[in-house]
């Protein structure tokens, strides 16, 4: 029965996981880090990197070491999660938004503020340097966030590869989605037409970048919570504070910041921001509660 309720908790992760990718300004990096799962997660794409280059040395003994190390059943079942999230209501989100912008914003707004001690706890022993980087890279997301889209025309298949190659470790960053990246480089709209028309040249440049770029940004990452684990964790916290401000109910369409107009809609606003606040909120309370037993 435990077995089956933790396979049951991982697809849920990773159906969270998939619904978030297609919220913008919300990652699948900010709801690994808000389910706990954001080191363990890490810490297998690096192994996984390790396995595939053993493989292509042609090391294969090694390369059936690695694999027979990795956490397999946390990866099919978190995947698993994923691939369910669009029959579960990632299909339905961006339509959500698009007929409901400033309530469906305010609601994820909530969310994620109401959850973000949830990640600044697991820093192990607080300092204050810690605060001050959250504060730094909580600017930084700020502002990248506030970026008005660029018009590159007719991307070429360089543009393409480093596009998908950062677009992909903004997947796993808290805080910035890779399809926010590629639509403030101007680069959303001709992948996608790309996709839809079959370039076989532009899509197998795409995945070649993402995968690279996927690879490489794991090890980084994995080196840097293994060496800097506290500041690394203070930086993530200040990556998904700072991008608040693409959830913001209120935007212009260069992403600038707007005050509501009038009084009309305010209140149902408010109140579905505040009902996500409670929600995570409550999230928040068993976590501090779970931590305290430990």
């Amino acid at each position: 029965m435990g077995t089956l309720l933790r396979w049951l908790a991982w697809i849920g992760q990773g159906v969270g996981i998939g619904i978030a990718n297609v919220i913008p300004g919300v990652s699948g990096g900010t709801m690994a880090l808000i389910f706990g799962i954001y080191e363990r997660l890490i810490r297998l794409m690096s192994d996984v990197v390790h396995a595939g280059l053993r493989l292509l040395r042609m090391d294969l003994s090694g390369f059936w070491m690695e694999m027979r190390s990795l956490d397999l059943s946390f990866l099919v079942w978190l995947t698993a999660g994923m691939v369910l999230a669009p029959l579960l209501g990632a299909a339905i989100i961006p339509e959500a938004l698009e007929t409901w912008p400033e309530e469906s914003r305010g609601l994820f707004f909530g969310l994620i503020l109401g959850t973000l001690p949830i990640p600044w706890l697991r820093i192990k022993q607080g300092a204050p340097r810690h605060a001050g980087v959250l504060l730094a890279t909580a600017l930084i997301s700020f502002l990248l966030v506030g970026i008005p889209p660029l018009d590159p025309g007719q991307p070429g298949l360089l543009a393409v590869f480093f596009s998908a190659a950062l677009a992909i470790c903004a997947m796993i960053l808290p805080g910035v989605s890779g399809a926010f990246i590629l639509l403030i480089l101007g680069m959303y709209a001709p992948i996608f037409e790309a996709i839809d028309a079959r370039d076989p040249a532009v899509i197998g440049v795409f995945v070649l970048g993402a995968g690279i770029g996927l690879g490489s940004f794991a090890v980084f990452l994995r080196w840097l919570l293994e060496r800097a684990h506290d500041v690394t964790m203070a930086a993530l916290v200040g990556l998904m504070a700072g991008s608040l401000r693409s959830l913001w109910p209120w935007l212009a369409d260069d992403r600038g910041l707007l005050l509501p107009e009038g009084v009309e809609g305010i209140g149902g606003v408010l109140l579905i921001g505040f009902c996500g606040l409670a929600v995570s909120a409550g999230m928040t309370w068993l976590e501090v509660r779970r931590k305290a037993r430990r």
